[in-house]
């Protein structure tokens, strides 16, 4: 997956990229130190179902966070990375080992990440980002007062998910039948959010088919069942499995034709239709600010659970115009940014 930058040409993308990875390694990582570093204070754990070469962006933010209540990397905190590579069984050893390592915090991205970590431990401070609703999730008691060891941030992308097939409907009307893409292996999200949607097509009366993918292999079998089904178009889960592979996501819906909505603006701005939601990097410049905090003294019961405060709708016209769709001008109208 490549990520761009103004300035930067494609060797210099390619080499930032195995510069990357030749720092992070394996799935366990710890940051290294400079010999003229001082001595780190502060111990974080950071667990993560996926692989760190698919976060650059959203670790720089992360970096951001800390250094805005006072914590550098190197100098005054040691951060121990643990990366599942895709593998979310892995997950529940990972919060394990940071919970024997007596990290002061656990950041945990993603919901599956989250979890294992709430099963790990009842006493050291956890800091999450979720693409869902905590409370509905159990993970903290109430976005004000979390109580517990949890507190952290969110997209709330559940708390929009109905607004997808609606917007998917709204786009083709005479549509009938769509579908919805989760992740098995994140069970929590992919329940909730398939009641969400299930009760949305009832009251639109449409009908949803339920797909599943949990790896790589799995995406061309989940195309090639939606052309079999006719579903007109996809809504995609918000699991954090999906959002690294946006790219991905977003050719093969090209290739095979299918109109599809996703909760990140990555998917839209790869070519995929449309996508509505909140933004991944600010909600990790917010954990950054809450990991600090929490190093710094105050608790997660105090710290109200941070919500995403914009929700953008962009709209891929040139994917439009290639799928045969016209967008109604009300649609059009509406959408925060327009990519023809």
């Amino acid at each position: 997956m490549c990520y761009f930058e103004p300035g930067n040409d494609a060797c210099g993308l390619t080499m930032r990229r195995r510069e990357f990875i030749t720092l992070f390694g394996g799935a366990t990582v710890t940051w290294p130190v400079a010999a003229h570093a001082e001595q780190p204070t502060a111990v974080v754990g950071f667990l993560n179902g996926d692989s760190p070469d698919l976060y650059v962006d959203q670790l720089r933010a992360f970096s951001h966070g800390l250094r805005e209540t006072g914590y550098v990397e190197g100098r005054n905190l040691l951060i121990e990375y643990r990366w599942a590579e895709g593998h979310n069984d892995r997950l529940s050893s990972f919060a394990t080992e940071l919970v024997r390592r007596e990290v002061a915090v656990i950041v945990a991205c993603g919901t599956p990440s989250v979890l294992a970590a709430k099963d790990a431990t009842a006493a050291i401070p956890i800091v999450f980002y979720v693409a869902g609703d905590p409370v509905e999730l159990r993970l903290v008691a109430g976005l004000n007062q979390p109580g517990g060891n949890l507190t952290g941030t969110t997209t709330l992308t559940l708390a929009v998910a109905s607004k997808w097939l609606e917007l998917l409907h709204e786009l083709m009307p005479t549509t009938s039948a769509f579908a919805l893409l989760i992740n098995p292996t994140s069970a929590a999200l992919a329940e909730i959010q398939s009641r969400d949607l299930q009760a949305a097509a009832r009251d639109l009366g449409l009908q949803v088919h339920l797909l599943e993918a949990s790896t790589e292999r799995d995406f061309d079998k989940v195309f090639a069942r939606l052309v079999q089904l006719r579903s007109g178009g996809l809504v995609i889960s918000s699991d954090s499995y999906f959002w690294t592979r946006s790219e991905q996501l977003a050719a093969l819906a090209r290739r095979y034709a299918v109109p599809a909505i996703f909760g990140f603006r990555e998917f839209a701005m790869a070519g995929g239709l449309m996508s509505y939601g909140a933004s991944v990097t600010d909600a990790f410049r917010l954990i950054g600010v809450y990991a600090g905090r929490v190093l710094k003294g105050e608790k997660p019961t105090d710290l109200p659970v941070q919500q995403a405060t914009k929700v953008e709708l962009i709209i891929n016209l040139k994917t439009a115009k290639a799928l045969g769709l016209t967008v109604p001008l009300p649609l059009l109208g509406r959408a925060d940014e327009v990519i023809e």
